[in-house]
């Protein structure tokens, strides 16, 4: 069986290495308007995952906890969004674009996971 603050560390550890990978991204769409605005919606989202999730580490209560996650949640999918925009307008190669919107899909299964079962813990 994991140790619970193993896994906690190890998922924060990989938020934070999909942020460095989404600012990454996000410099290299082109120098437009559109590439701008997008890099910019791309890096709040992308960023705010990870922060959110060691947020609520600290939270005060489950609920806080659930909250903060979730709202890591919503960052999550819309930093799906924000790719497969770029991927659709092929504002940059289909293949650099996949890895994030695995990566972001796999990011977004784990926390839909445990914002469920925080939930549970309620009842």
């Amino acid at each position: 069986m994991r140790d619970n603050k193993e896994w906690k560390k190890n998922f924060l550890e990989r938020l934070l290495k999909f942020a460095v990978k989404i600012i990454i991204l996000a410099n290299k769409l082109p120098k437009t308007a559109a590439g701008f605005a997008i890099a910019t919606q791309l890096i709040k989202a992308g960023t705010s995952i990870g922060a959110n999730a060691e947020e609520a580490q600290d939270a005060s209560s489950m609920r806080d906890f659930i909250q903060k996650l979730s709202i890591s949640l919503r960052e999550a999918k819309e930093t799906r969004y924000w790719l497969k925009v770029i991927k659709e307008a092929k504002l940059l190669d289909a293949n650099l674009v996949n890895k994030e919107l695995i990566e972001c899909e796999e990011v977004i299964a784990l926390l839909t996971a445990s914002v469920k079962s925080s939930k549970l813990k309620l009842i």
